[in-house]
């Protein structure tokens, strides 16, 4: 018999579940895609946007949108089509239902469990095919799949069930190439790091118009000091790259931070006959504060008990 049995909801960023169907079955087999339904919630920012994970006697089939993914699982001898209607049909309940602000700040596991409550009725209505009344939704998933279908995850690509081998997806039609790593998130920015960014900004704009100042002096002036421009705008760029490096999680970033602030104590050292010392003090501190701020925030860690 073709039926759906089960479906979940996680964010992907870090595989936290968000809301699941209750299922009873307690067989070998439903044991086992439990498992996979874990290990694959921890892949799913490096797994294409669609996918299905044939597994035997059951299929995993979900789908990804707006950082959240919607998983289910069915017999093997479900339509496909009809599967991937069901997950759309509760993506855009749940899009409807919940702001995504809060699904992004979720701590806990199940927070939206209430959710549910739809899955079960949405499941049931799927099972019953004969009383569906999709058909036209059921016509474009159709046309959907067969210009872009489901990228296919077999067993083998999974690895153990106690830890995840390297996925290598390769190329996915419509979708290009799968990045090796996923996208990190960097903590919520606190008001010191806001101060911090500011300030940056604000050492960056100093030293730009005095570099322009410094053009003109040059112009009007030809044994002025060049140098001086260089230092000014390098001055500039090393101000800039401490709001980027605070914005954005590169490799490396705690190293990048440190080196940028040395040259920021490099460049007003040499500044040094063109600025007095509340000035130099200034900039020096704002670079230092700066880079504690990059050091303070890290990349987000995940919660735990993820998997309850």
């Amino acid at each position: 018999m073709s039926m759906i049995l089960s479906a979940s909801v996680v964010r992907v960023r870090d595989g936290l579940p968000l809301s699941a169907s209750t299922d009873y079955d307690q067989s070998t087999g439903m044991q086992e895609c439990r498992k996979y339904f874990k290990m694959l919630s921890k892949k799913l920012s490096q797994l294409p946007d669609r996918c299905t994970l044939k597994t035997g006697q059951y299929n995993i089939n979900f789908i990804s949108s707006l950082g959240v993914s919607y998983m289910m699982l069915c017999t093997e001898n479900y339509p496909s089509v009809l599967a991937f209607c069901f997950l759309d049909e509760l993506q855009k309940e749940f899009i409807t239902t919940y702001n995504m602000m809060k699904t992004n700040t979720a701590i806990r596991p199940y927070c939206f469990i209430e959710f549910d409550n739809f899955i079960q009725r949405t499941k049931q209505r799927y099972n019953n095919t004969r009383s569906l009344s999709t058909k036209m939704n059921l016509a474009d998933m159709q046309t959907e799949i067969k210009l872009r279908p489901p990228y296919q995850i077999s067993v083998s690509e999974l690895g153990s069930a106690n830890g995840f081998s390297h996925i290598a997806v390769g190329e996915y039609k419509g979708t290009g190439k799968i990045s090796a790593a996923p996208h990190q998130r960097l903590e919520p920015v606190s008001l010191p790091g806001i101060v911090s960014f500011v300030l940056s900004l604000l050492c960056g704009a100093l030293n730009l118009i005095r570099g322009f100042h410094a053009i003109e002096s040059l112009l009007q002036n030809e044994g002025e000091d060049f140098s001086y421009v260089i230092a000014f705008f390098l001055g500039t760029a090393a101000c800039l790259y401490q709001c980027y490096l605070f914005v954005y999680y590169t490799g490396w970033r705690n190293a990048k931070s440190f080196l940028t602030f040395g040259l920021i104590c490099l460049c007003n050292m040499y500044l040094y006959e063109l600025r007095n010392l509340w000035q130099l003090f200034f900039h020096v501190t704002v670079g230092a504060f700066s880079t504690l701020q990059i050091r303070l925030r890290q990349p987000q860690g995940k919660s735990p008990d993820y998997n309850v």
